[in-house]
């Protein structure tokens, strides 16, 4: 089926245009001249944006099946205007060899609503065989160099240079260190732990702005020493921002992550959402959330990923020192980006036009543009002839958030009860309106 998207205001490589889009076989193509009895969808009122790039979720599949899996987090991504995704390599099994690449593939091929590729684990024992894989079969190299759930730390400082300086794809580092870690986790255990002090508050002062930025700090020194690509994953500090460039980047060897998260809360907000919003690097203080702010306008943070991360609310419920890490929010991420349309404060204008001119291109580059760019994806994250037509047609208008609304197999979100200003009126998927086409696997090139 071919399409027309008329009179939205589309928003692409730096621009917002009132014109049409043309799709044709699953693709955008000049002109209609090649369409066969065209479907028109009206776009009137609406901000027309590819689809976003989520590459870094935690869909759980295999091995986790209370949590989540990828039949239910993809459509809840959907949902969002996520048309394609990365997944992560902590699932039971871990996704550290070729064997369980495919493995997975299979999953997703059977389950995902959205477009799907995977990252591979790096551990102190697969190198030679994680060396070995083609690099084109997958997206990255993850490396955590703080443990988090399902622990796949690395920690041997040989692996870790023959990684850096053999690696022929871009390594995405967990970055916190592991011994400031543990040894603040003893602290605050005897002090603590049965004791009813036991609260999520701990979190920051466990894993603190020291543990990230000692962590990120020994990752790019290697990267400058290697010339290795380096990705730090959800940068949640300001003192990590003075490792970074705000060069262009097709200029950056060492980029950078944030997540919706770590932009909107602070932790004045434990006191109420508690191990709800316990996650890993923890959500730190108010002037770090807006230091992540100026360093996402300036440029020195390249892209914006979820880490989309379900526990079931019984393992959430849990004492502070046994619950999980982690926050469901893939959903809606590209609401809760778009908020700042209607908060002046987050492009330090005033001027309502003026901010629609620099914060809608500046989102679309960090949440479609970029992603693609970084991580090879071929024919995604651009409205251009030739590419596949995935797009998220937003409006404004109130999305109140309810647990009944949400789709996520854990059933809750820290977000419960906000109002966000915007809603998904329609989402395109390889060309065709959400729920109608097959999702592919990503093609990436080196």
């Amino acid at each position: 089926m071919d399409y027309i998207i008329t009179n939205g205001t589309v928003v692409n490589e730096g621009t917002l245009s009132k014109r049409d889009l043309f799709i044709h076989d699953g693709r955008f193509v000049e002109d209609a001249t090649s369409l066969r009895k065209p479907q028109t969808f009206s776009a009137e009122g609406c901000y027309v944006l590819p689809g976003v790039i989520d590459t870094h979720v935690h869909f759980r599949d295999p091995g986790f099946p209370d949590k989540a899996d990828f039949a239910t987090e993809s459509r809840a991504a959907l949902a969002g205007g996520v048309t394609s995704v990365i997944d992560m390599p902590n699932t039971k099994p871990q996704t550290t060899s070729l064997d369980e690449l495919e493995a997975k593939e299979r999953i997703a091929a059977q389950k995902s609503a959205v477009n799907y590729g995977f990252m591979l684990g790096a551990t102190n024992d697969n190198l030679q065989q994680l060396l070995s894989i083609d690099p084109l079969r997958y997206a990255a190299v993850k490396l955590f160099l703080g443990s988090s759930t399902g622990n796949m730390l690395v920690n041997k400082a040989d692996t870790l240079d023959r990684l850096f300086g053999e690696s022929r794809k871009l390594i995405v580092a967990h970055c916190e260190d592991e011994s400031i870690i543990q040894a603040n986790l003893r602290n605050y255990k005897m002090e603590f732990e049965g004791k009813g002090g036991e609260k999520a508050d701990l979190h920051p002062k466990i894993r603190n702005r020291e543990a990230c930025f000692v962590s990120t700090y020994k990752a790019v020194e290697r990267a400058r020493k290697y010339g290795t690509r380096l990705h730090v994953a959800h940068i949640s500090t300001s003192t990590e921002l003075s490792l970074l460039s705000n060069k262009n980047l097709e200029e950056k060897n060492i980029t950078a992550e944030v997540t919706p998260n770590h932009l909107w809360f602070d932790d004045r907000d434990y006191a109420e959402l508690g191990n709800k919003i316990k996650c890993n690097p923890a959500i730190k203080t108010n002037d770090d959330r807006l230091a992540l702010w100026t360093g996402l306008v300036d440029g020195l943070i390249d892209t914006i990923a979820t880490d989309h991360a379900p526990h079931t609310l019984a393992e959430k419920s849990l004492p502070y020192f046994t619950a999980p890490g982690g926050i469901p929010s893939i959903q809606h991420s590209l609401q809760m980006m778009m908020e700042g349309l209607f908060n002046p404060a987050a492009c330090q204008r005033d001027d309502h036009n003026e901010v629609l001119q620099e914060w809608m291109p500046l989102l679309v580059t960090k949440m479609c543009h970029n992603p693609a760019l970084l991580f090879g994806i071929q024919n995604r994250g651009f409205i251009r002839p030739g590419y596949f037509a995935d797009l998220a047609i937003l409006e404004p208008g109130d999305t109140l958030i309810t647990r009944q609304s949400l789709l996520y197999k854990c059933g809750w979100s820290p977000l419960e009860g906000q109002t966000l200003h915007t809603r998904l009126r329609q989402v395109f998927l390889n060309g065709m309106p959400a729920g109608q086409s097959t999702p592919m696997p990503l093609t990436f090139c080196k």
